[in-house]
């Protein structure tokens, strides 16, 4: 872990607590200019994060409702990235703002820049996702970059939001590409919730496996209708399952249903600065059919092969990469695939929640063997 001049505080609780949910969520089309009054409730001073783009799009909602029950309002951008510089210039503006609330709009790194800043400041935090392609609206973590893109480090929050507004009208509006990464980063939860906790007897870890296997089965039958009418009710389903539902498990099941193999892949390949290009669903999709891989190529699982297959032909359909090449990454060297099969193995890494070793020159040999979809 770097070293940091911003205080970033790990969550001293017990060992068995459990974040689930945010305390209120409210979802349906056009439903942020309702909602001023449960926003003014949790603070008068917002301090608003987000992109520079999403910040023009989202300020045309909010400032009728600031100015309506009397809130006085600064934005912010978490520019460079998810990063420790981006989190001190933040924790400076919130407090030369005196902000007594965050409100994170946008996408997956936004969402994480603002819950972590409101985590530091020990602030309300509503969350406002601008597409589907992460459950970071939902979640009590947040995951920490350089400026760079490179992944750092995940930190775990003291709470869920206190506030998650999802707008239909705003996700509509984002690329169909984020809702297609979505689908990638939640249908992952079934193939590492599974393997890593598959065998649990814990009740709540049970039920989030089970979630784990609903919310799979609900992509796989409704992606493509969703996909082909934006807007349509398959597409509200799999947004909820996107958005919602795979916070759920997160939630339920804790670190062991949350990540594996899949998103230490995806952390792994952020080192190779030709994958940045990628969307993080993007890379954790293309880690899944890595982590079904390894299991064949260690346990000789048969049904990890099926699986991989089955996935194969869905990725295709909905336009998820199924290989290196598909991630635009053909051309890498194999010195830094090697690198970053290292940074995927280090001893604190997700991938050992598998129920067997993995080394990094099994997985290299692993991401070697999805060069090309196969």
């Amino acid at each position: 872990m770097p070293t940091t001049t911003t205080k970033i505080t790990p969550v001293t609780t017990n060992l068995n607590s459990l974040f689930v949910s945010p305390t209120q969520v409210i979802q349906g089309e056009g439903i942020i200019s309702q909602l001023g009054e449960g926003i003014s409730r949790l603070g008068k001073r917002p301090l608003v994060v987000g992109g520079k783009q999403t910040l023009e799009l989202i300020s045309y909602h909010l400032k009728p409702i600031f100015k309506q029950f009397k809130l006085t309002a600064a934005f912010d951008t978490y520019a460079p990235d998810c990063s420790e510089t981006s989190l001190k210039n933040l924790s400076e503006a919130s407090q030369n703002h005196q902000a007594d609330l965050i409100i994170g709009v946008g996408g997956g790194k936004a969402l994480d820049t603002a819950k972590l800043l409101a985590h530091q400041q020990q602030l309300p935090i509503v969350t406002i996702p601008t597409s589907g392609a992460t459950c970071a609206a939902w979640t009590a973590l947040s995951n920490v970059y350089s400026n760079q893109g490179v992944f750092q480090y995940d930190v775990p929050l003291s709470r869920c939001p206190d506030l998650l507004i999802l707008d239909y009208n705003l996700i509509k509006e984002a690329p169909k590409r984020t809702l297609v990464a979505g689908i990638g980063d939640a249908i992952a939860k079934w193939y590492e919730a599974s393997v890593s906790s598959g065998h649990s007897k814990a009740t709540l870890t049970i039920a989030a496996v089970q979630q784990a296997r609903v919310l799979r089965d609900i992509l796989l039958q409704k992606s493509n209708a969703a996909l082909d009418r934006i807007g349509g009710e398959d597409w509200r389903e799999v947004v909820n399952a996107t958005v919602l539902l795979a916070g759920v498990i997160g939630g339920l099941g804790g670190a062991n249903c949350r990540t594996v193999a899949a998103h230490a892949v995806h952390n792994g390949l952020t080192h190779i600065p030709a994958a940045h290009h990628a969307l993080h669903g993007e890379k954790v999709a293309y880690g899944i059919l890595v982590q079904l891989r390894l299991e064949e190529m260690i346990q000789g699982n048969k049904l990890a092969a099926t699986s991989r297959q089955q996935l194969l032909k869905f990725y295709e359909e909905i336009g998820l990469p199924r290989s290196l090449e598909d991630l635009g990454l053909s051309r890498v060297t194999l010195e830094e695939l090697r690198q970053a099969a290292i940074v995927t193995c280090h001893p604190n890494s997700d991938i050992h929640r598998l129920p067997f070793k993995v080394s990094p020159e099994q997985l290299l040999s692993a991401m070697v063997s999805t060069l090309v979809a196969n």
